[in-house]
């Protein structure tokens, strides 16, 4: 099953910030944070939090509710 995250990698790249540089400030491996972005891997809700407070967006916003 794949999911579909465009909005983490675009806010990293958007922030000017590694892969490596996002899976350390969530205290987590490259490889497992890479899952995430590209969609192998379903986002924990308590990861879309972490997430959502590094960009200072809201969850609603990650997830593609608020378009």
């Amino acid at each position: 099953m794949m999911f579909v995250y465009r909005r983490i990698r675009d806010l990293r790249e958007d922030h000017d910030l590694t892969q490596k540089k996002v899976a350390e400030h969530l205290h987590m491996q490259t490889t497992v944070y890479q899952r995430y972005e590209r969609g192998e891997r379903e986002i924990p809700f308590w990861l879309a939090i972490k997430l959502a407070d590094l960009y200072g967006v809201t969850l609603d916003y990650l997830a593609e509710r608020n378009e």
